[in-house]
């Protein structure tokens, strides 16, 4: 396990960090393509910008978290690893100016339920050796972190004053009580059933 650590963090984490300091320095200023000093005008930041909307409902909807939560995607090392290369400078000082210690923790609720690495997705592949029922288990777990993290930054947000009251709250209550409904619901009444009628059936034997 050692040297599959080893062999992973030399191939697929370094590569994908080189790719990460080239689309963080370089990108399009002026007009013209090059090397950028402020990094906000990046490929990445570009990048991450796009899309770092869908995060702002569990409050990391910054550019530089969307970015780590996507490469935790490939191995979850590359979380504090893009960290590191995001925030050059003193990482603790500016991960602590930019985060609560509520949006971490919906931060990393988020990133430790979501989807696996890529060898964990590619061990799943080959155990349901279906690509849709893959596909659907790998929704599934980005689903559930986005409904947990969802509801933790905003119900707690709500609670300790961080968070108005607004659309996403109305969804993370919605998304608790059903939950909550999943979890005492009267279930499996039909498999308690067909264990009753095959109880009987075995006795009249």
């Amino acid at each position: 396990r050692g040297w599959s650590f080893i062999k992973r963090a030399g191939t697929v984490i370094l590569a994908s960090s080189i790719i990460l300091w080239f689309l963080q320095g370089f990108g399009f200023e002026n007009g013209a393509f090059g090397m950028v000093e402020d990094s906000n005008a990046s490929i990445l930041a570009a990048i991450g910008g796009a899309i770092c909307w869908i995060f702002s409902p569990l409050g990391f909807g910054n550019w530089q978290a969307t970015v780590a939560t996507i490469t935790g995607l490939i191995a979850k090392e590359e979380v504090p690893a893009t960290m590191g290369v995001l925030y050059p400078g003193n990482l603790t000082a500016e991960i602590g100016a930019i985060f609560t210690g509520l949006t971490a923790y919906s931060f990393m609720i988020f990133n430790l339920l979501c989807a696996p690495c890529f060898a964990a997705m590619g061990a799943i592949k080959r155990e349901m050796n279906n690509a849709k029922w893959t596909f659907a288990a790998i929704g599934y777990m980005c689903l559930w972190a986005y409904v947990v993290a969802l509801i933790v930054y905003q119900i707690g947000g709500l609670i300790l004053g961080e968070v108005a009251f607004g659309v996403g709250t109305i969804a993370a209550v919605i998304c608790l009580a059903g939950i909550i409904y999943l979890l005492f619901r009267k279930g499996y009444q039909g498999e308690e059933q067909s264990r009753r009628l095959s109880s009987v059936a075995a006795a009249a034997r």
